[in-house]
């Protein structure tokens, strides 16, 4: 049987209680339509400007970001190619003066 995840916290210890699925982390429960629509649905990752992104695009940010936990400011107007799409709050993973960084898709636009 295939591991379900949370679609709320992503947390992995989910269990099934009769009719509901149940997330022990953050108390979430669904239901097993809610669980097959949510798998059906595509996920479609977009920019700030509401276009579509696609692994391998290349983007723009769209204003300065401060990088959580360092002094590192990524600045507007930077570059990142062949970027990835990743599932989580944290849409797109990609690489910027040689380091990884993953970023919200919100903060980006279309190159």
């Amino acid at each position: 049987m295939e591991q379900l995840i949370c679609p709320k916290c992503q947390g992995e210890y989910v269990y099934h209680d009769g009719i509901n699925f149940i997330c022990p982390d953050c108390t979430y429960e669904w239901s097993y339509e809610e669980q097959n629509e949510s798998e059906n649905e595509e996920s479609v990752v977009k920019d700030s400007n509401g276009n579509p992104l696609q692994d391998g695009d290349s983007v723009i940010l769209i204003k300065d970001l401060k990088v959580k936990g360092s002094s590192i400011v990524l600045k507007k107007g930077t570059k990142a190619k062949n970027i990835r799409l990743v599932n989580g709050d944290h849409d797109v993973d990609c690489k910027i003066d040689g380091q990884n960084f993953s970023l919200k898709s919100e903060f980006l636009k279309k190159a």
